[in-house]
């Protein structure tokens, strides 16, 4: 098996060129365009340089990322707001950001989602007795990044209703 290593960028130009294909294809953050310029062999003033540039040029923006990614991941994987924040601060985005990027999660839609995960889940869940069954539901809606005291209140309301 042979490894090819990436082609060494020679020219901030040519770095700024990839980088901007890079980033048009999908949201970057900072952190992501930082590590592909020195996957590519692009260090120092030119790294900076052309992050700089992608800012400039709006190809790159935190914020815009931050939203994104918060709105993709609550409607495609079904995820919290604490797996998104955790995921968003992994990426070393700043505290507006964070919060710009909550403001994206609809309150009624997000309740909404979580009762409805915790209606599917409880019909599936095995268990001896109806205890047991809550917890394991609740758990699988807090390790998906909800709330717990969301959680807990939601699988009550769910129990009163019957």
């Amino acid at each position: 098996m042979d490894y090819k290593k990436p082609k060494k960028y020679h020219t901030k130009e040519e770095a700024l060129d990839k980088l901007q294909r890079y980033c048009v294809y999908q949201d970057r953050c900072h952190q992501e365009v930082r590590s592909k310029l020195l996957d590519l062999g692009v260090y120092g003033d030119d790294l900076e340089n052309v992050i700089t540039d992608l800012i400039a040029e709006n190809f790159l923006n935190e914020e815009r990322f931050a939203c994104s990614y918060a709105r993709g991941k609550f409607r495609m994987k079904r995820w919290g707001r604490i797996r998104i924040k955790q995921e968003l601060k992994r990426r070393q985005i700043s505290a507006y950001c964070l919060r710009k990027a909550m403001e994206e999660i609809d309150e009624e839609e997000y309740l909404k989602v979580l009762r409805e995960m915790l209606e599917k889940k409880l019909k599936t869940v095995k268990g001896p007795n109806q205890f047991q069954r809550n917890g394991k539901a609740g758990t699988y809606a807090i390790g998906k990044g909800y709330e717990s005291h969301l959680v807990w209140e939601t699988i009550k309301s769910l129990q009163a209703k019957g």
